[in-house]
């Protein structure tokens, strides 16, 4: 064991040189304090970092063996033999050592780290421009790990919420419920970088492992690798075949490729039509620079898959590209599980190949089960479509144990709830994600649309309400208003609603799918299959999802050109 001279914290890994928390060297063995007499120094400590305040309980000083039974000292003073104390000294060593021993081989697999939470890394450097720096590198860490079969790693949307926050470790074991967590942190001055991890058992407060990296910034990949592979062996991690190949799997080589995915994705999570248009600038530029480098190909690919949901592409324009990129990722990485998922994705909602959408689905779940998203899109992008809403709600499920934070996952479960019929588990689910942040905007609208379907229509509208006055063009918001104010009979501000439609279209794409569910709510059915049929035509993303679903659609079904839509599109009626 050793100490550090200054705070007096206890480090258990004697490869580790200085403090991490004031970079001072460390000291071998204790520190005279206050609490311990003088001399005093632990053995040296040989048994794992959660057995060793056990194990040291055995001091010695110069003059002076104290044990646990209480043997008193004997001075070197003493003038008779001091060789007739060594057999029963060595008794008592060999008993304590069996007893000691005994607890640890019985106790040590009641130890093992089975789950883990890698907190976002501190940006040292006080600049957004590094911030995909320190959160690519937490968030390479945690798909990483998540390749261990036996290991549970909190998601990233998990533990994003604690970026910028004073890091308890004791409370964020306890609300993510893991018994180790990783803490981080990132300097980068010029084209050097300085790395300091550390992993602390949340059960014991020890330090299981601690290092720190000077690298250039073009070791960045390498230095990932080695973290990881440091962890495996600290928490003495037991992997398959299948798991260490998973671990070893190498995306790239090209460090410079590396950083520009890490930024494609640091700016297409925000979801913002700048930052998706802004990360699929990024993963063109790191594929251009890596011909091979598949996961960035089904990034790009998913972020086109994106962009007809907001929408910020046309569907036709966006599922293309979006085709070419993950065709492309699989021509290179036949395994890899987000090239199937952006090629299921398009499958289904593109070209209403359901059959074929719901075996790439099916492969990318079984080759990373742990993916929530894969589990959502699976959801949304098949089990609605084709009417099989108690799948969809049970994906969600998945979806949301598997990252139980993320507003997402949060609020579509909501919705699922809504379209099999269960408006008071729909109700429930809205109200808690609304809880969790009132103005996350997708979440705000499946809360929208909960309350049209309880019929709760002023309820509905007073959500649309801050949301249009910050921005007058947002189409989901634009849809719960037009709708509710058709059936509140408030029929001049609905048709309002239809003309902004009409008016942001001739600069943007428009959902026609939302302008035919308004005109359905005022009982306008000609005018309502005449937008659905451009729907039709557009492949518009709401159409592909929700034809075979959607409640506000009710008073169309018993026409018979909703049937033949629905056969047109490959659904079953």
């Amino acid at each position: 064991m050793k100490r550090c001279p200054e705070c007096r914290r206890d480090y258990y890994d004697d490869t580790l040189a200085f403090c991490l928390e004031d970079g001072t060297a460390l000291i071998q063995g204790s520190v005279a304090s206050p609490d311990e007499p003088p001399q005093t120094a632990i053995l040296h400590e040989t048994a794992p970092a959660a057995e060793a305040a056990t194990r040291a309980q055995i001091h010695t000083t110069e003059r002076t063996a104290v044990l646990p039974s209480g043997i008193a000292e004997v001075s070197k003073t003493h003038s008779f033999d001091k060789r007739l104390l060594i057999v029963p000294l060595a008794l008592a060593v060999i008993v304590l050592g069996g007893l000691f021993g005994y607890r640890y081989f019985s106790t040590a697999n009641s130890k093992q780290i089975e789950s883990i939470a890698v907190m976002p890394f501190e940006n040292r450097n006080s600049d957004a421009d590094t911030d995909y720096l320190s959160d690519g590198l937490a968030e390479s860490l945690i798909f990483r790990l998540t390749q261990i079969p036996d290991l549970r790693v909190s998601p990233t949307s998990s533990v994003m919420r604690y970026k910028g926050k004073e890091i308890d470790i004791a409370k964020i074991a306890s609300e993510l419920g893991v018994d180790a967590v990783m803490t981080g942190r990132l300097t980068k001055r010029g084209d050097n970088l300085n790395i300091t991890v550390e992993l602390v058992d949340s059960r014991t407060n020890k330090s299981l492992w601690g290092e720190q990296y000077e690298r250039k910034l073009s070791e960045l990949l390498t230095t990932q690798r080695e973290i990881v592979t440091e962890i495996v062996g600290k928490l003495q991690l037991k992997l398959s075949g299948e798991s260490e190949q998973k671990l070893a799997k190498k995306y790239t080589d090209n460090d410079e490729a590396y950083q520009l995915f890490l930024k494609g994705r640091y700016h297409s999570a925000k979801r913002t039509k700048y930052d998706l248009d802004t990360g699929v600038e990024y993963f063109q530029q790191a594929v251009k620079l890596d011909p091979n480098f598949a996961l960035a190909y089904a990034y790009m690919a998913d972020a086109y898959n994106i962009m007809p949901a907001y929408p910020y592409l046309s569907p036709k324009e966006a599922f293309q590209k979006s085709q070419a990129a993950a065709k492309r990722s699989l021509e290179i990485d036949p395994m890899l599980a987000e090239g199937h998922m952006a090629v299921a994705v398009s499958l289904s909602l593109f070209e209403w190949n359901w059959a074929e959408a719901e075996r790439e689905f099916k492969r990318a779940i079984e080759l990373d089960p742990k993916n929530a998203l894969s589990h959502l899109r699976l959801a949304i992008g098949l089990h609605i479509p084709l009417g099989r809403t108690e799948e969809a709600i049970k994906e969600g499920a998945i979806a949301t144990d598997l990252e139980p934070v993320n507003l997402v996952n949060v609020s579509n479960l909501a919705w699922f709830y809504m379209l099999a019929g269960q408006n008071e588990k729909a109700l429930a689910q809205g109200k808690k994600m609304h809880d969790l942040e009132p103005d996350f905007i997708l979440g705000r609208y499946l809360y929208g649309l909960v309350h049209l379907n309880s019929g709760m229509y002023k309820e509905a509208l007073a959500l649309t309400e801050k949301p249009l006055q910050s921005d007058p063009s947002n189409q989901l918001m634009l849809q719960v208003a037009g709708y509710a104010y058709a059936k509140m009979g408030r029929r001049e501000e609905a048709e309002g609603v239809i003309n902004k439609f009409k008016e942001i279209g001739k600069t943007q794409h428009v959902m026609t799918f939302f302008i035919a569910t308004i005109y359905a709510g005022l009982g306008e059915k000609e005018k309502a299959f005449a937008e659905l049929e451009t729907a039709f035509q557009e492949r518009d993303w709401r159409m592909s999802v929700l034809m075979k679903t959607e409640p506000m659609l009710n008073p169309l079904r018993d026409d018979p050109r909703y049937a033949g839509l629905l056969k047109r599109m490959g659904l079953p009626e």
